[in-house]
């Protein structure tokens, strides 16, 4: 987004180092950068999120959800506390965010919303019951938002990715992603910058008569 000369807003709940990094490279493509810290799946966060960002921008014109958590634990072992708060993070933070910068959006007559879904979106995993069915429950939302809000400018896209090369603090996580290689017909992982090049389109205006569409990017493994 900053090399397609976005000014930049990167929220995160817990590592601020991480995203002042991010930030800092956003600036360095000559755009603005902001850090904004807080829990999307709180209600009062994300209000709070955007009083600080509409403190520093005249709006937003283009959002991408993409919070996500994804414990796995079998399903009559999880308690009604573990899994409300994987739909917070994993449903609940997009109408949260939604609600809140959707009506700039409707003033400026333009808007892009992009949902990071996965292959969750697809079909259910076994001991991650909470997860599929928040991402489910995304994808009917950017289905439903891209028909109501079309009329005014505003598209609404999810993206699906596949296993994607990335740093993660959990080593098995780790593992896991680099495990599914096998799975993939293409024969290697995904890399973030696949999935950034995707949001750009969808971002752009060459990418406006796309809505209420699942962009799957996973190299096969899921068609």
């Amino acid at each position: 987004m900053a090399h397609r000369g976005c000014n930049v807003v990167v929220n995160g709940s817990s590592d601020e180092g991480a995203c002042e990094a991010v930030a800092e490279e956003a600036r360095s493509h000559g755009v603005g950068a902001q850090v904004t810290m807080g829990d999307v799946g709180q209600a009062d966060d994300v209000r709070r999120i955007g009083e600080m960002i509409f403190q520093e921008f005249d709006g937003v014109d283009i959002l991408v959800n993409n919070a996500a958590v994804r414990p796995e634990k079998p399903f009559l072992e999880m308690t009604a506390t573990e899994w409300h708060s994987v739909l917070d993070v994993d449903l609940h933070a997009a109408f949260y965010t939604c609600q809140t910068f959707l009506p700039c959006m409707i003033e400026n007559g333009w808007g892009r919303v992009i949902n990071i879904t996965g292959m969750n979106a697809i079909h259910g995993y076994q001991g991650r019951a909470p997860v599929s069915a928040a991402k489910h429950g995304l994808w009917g939302l950017t289905k439903a938002l891209a028909k109501e809000f079309g009329a005014g400018g505003i598209t609404v896209n999810a993206i699906s990715p596949g296993p994607i090369r990335s740093e993660h603090t959990d080593p098995e996580m780790t593992r896991h992603i680099e495990g599914q290689v096998t799975r993939i017909p293409v024969g290697h992982l995904g890399e973030p910058e696949h999935i950034a090049s995707l949001c750009g389109y969808l971002a752009s205006d060459d990418g406006g008569f796309v809505s209420g569409q699942m962009i799957g990017c996973n190299g096969a493994a899921e068609t």
